[in-house]
């Protein structure tokens, strides 16, 4: 089912958004409200929904479409590989990726997160630092996984 699909989250304290192209999740977003145009039904999002009330998911069979450079690739292809619960640091997930902790690598893993289409599918709220999760809503998610 293609479209565009939101419901409220009050665990979030606002909405989430899930843009869908075929069978592939193709962006991620926390409006403050619903959209008008979002349809509130869809399996995807009652496994969010579960998610959000406390079911461990790691969403590691969710497919995504990833529209981005093949270095930001490889940084949110590390970041779907921390596990449920845990956070690591920038550093760490430059590792993962198999870049240098250096400066310039750091900062392209940060770039990378910051433009992350698909966070929660691709858990940048795992990765101490700014993400493309607003900073209120990955800690609401940290919460989620504790």
């Amino acid at each position: 089912m293609e479209g565009l699909y939101a419901r409220d989250a009050p665990t979030l304290g606002r909405a989430i958004q899930v843009g869908l192209a075929g069978d592939r999740v193709i962006s991620v977003s926390f409006p403050e409200t619903v959209p008008a145009d979002a349809d509130p039904d869809h399996p995807l999002l009652d496994r969010v929904f579960a998610y959000l009330d406390g079911a461990e998911d790691h969403f590691d069979d969710v497919e995504v479409a990833l529209t981005v450079p093949t270095e930001q690739r490889t940084v949110l292809e590390a970041a779907r590989n921390v596990p449920y619960g845990e956070t690591v640091s920038v550093s760490r997930l430059a590792r993962l990726a198999g870049l240098d902790d250096e400066a310039d690598d750091l900062e392209a893993v940060r770039a990378a997160l910051r433009e992350n289409p698909v966070p929660l599918f691709i858990p940048d709220h795992r990765i101490e630092g700014p993400g493309a999760t607003p900073p209120a809503v990955a800690e609401r998610l940290r919460d989620v996984e504790a």
